[in-house]
């Protein structure tokens, strides 16, 4: 019969599970409060003198989906018929703790792409703001974005 001291494995045991734990609680600690999936409630475009502000809650939805060094957002129209409308696109993005920006490497507008965009942003509770300027020189756009969202859970 061979020796097997039950108290010293129990306490690895423990020890190591402990150890694993806290790297998870560290890891979980380390990511952005910004990553996550947001339902996108409004979009106010100011270009000039123009202010054009939707309701992405009536008639259409939007999702956002943010990692720590990625992004991808998916927008389709409630409706089925011939006016369709499927918008989407990704790329890598970057986070502190104000600032968060898109470098869009895929959208279903071609136009768009390669193109980062630098936003401001603010979390309360579980809702997120964001502001910044969208310049796309190839299609004359320069504009100023401001979207709230809504953390989907």
């Amino acid at each position: 019969m061979k020796y097997c001291n039950y108290p010293a494995v129990i306490i690895t045991l423990v020890f190591l599970l402990t150890i694993g734990c806290q790297e998870v609680h560290q890891q979980k600690a380390l990511a952005s409060p910004l990553t996550g999936t947001w339902r996108l409630l409004t979009g106010t475009i100011i270009q000039g003198k123009d202010t054009t502000v939707t309701n992405y809650t009536i008639n259409q939805e939007l999702i956002k989906i943010i990692t720590d060094t990625h992004f991808a957002f998916l927008r389709h129209d409630l409706g089925k018929d011939s006016t369709t409308i499927f918008v989407s696109g990704g790329g890598r993005c970057k986070i502190d703790d104000q600032h968060y920006t898109e470098h869009l490497d895929f959208c279903n507008y071609r136009a768009w792409e390669n193109n980062t965009f630098e936003f401001e942003y603010k979390i309360i509770g579980d809702t997120l703001t964001t502001i910044g300027t969208e310049k796309v020189e190839a299609l004359g756009i320069n504009q100023l974005n401001i979207e709230q969202y809504a953390r989907v859970k």
